[in-house]
């Protein structure tokens, strides 16, 4: 299992419509892809600014690929994401998963 990580920075103030664009798009495209386990969407306030990041968890890279394209360390944008991010970070990061709580062992369809 691979996790991969993206984040983006938007003003606090555009947060909660940043959430809902986010739902509506990468989070719904990661769940159409066979192979994705889940993901987990986390956000942190600094000083008017919201840290958004995303923890998806896939099979595989060849998943990840139906995801993102060859060139998968690479982070994906939407048109829209202009609209709300105050910089395009160009990379993602991917780890490989060694270890995973119980109840993920238990309940494998949840992630």
């Amino acid at each position: 299992m691979i996790a991969r990580i993206w984040h983006g920075k938007v003003l606090e103030k555009h947060s909660g419509d940043y959430h809902q664009y986010l739902l509506d798009t990468g989070l719904t495209d990661y769940k159409k892809i066979d192979g994705n386990k889940g993901v987990f969407l986390l956000k942190r306030n600094e000083a008017g600014i919201a840290h958004f990041y995303t923890f998806s968890l896939w099979e595989d890279f060849d998943t990840i690929k139906k995801f993102a394209g060859e060139d998968y360390d690479r982070a994906k944008y939407y048109p829209e994401d202009k609209n709300y991010l105050l910089e395009f970070e160009p990379l993602v990061l991917h780890f490989e998963v060694l270890e995973k709580p119980d109840y993920f062992q238990e309940n494998s369809n949840s992630l």
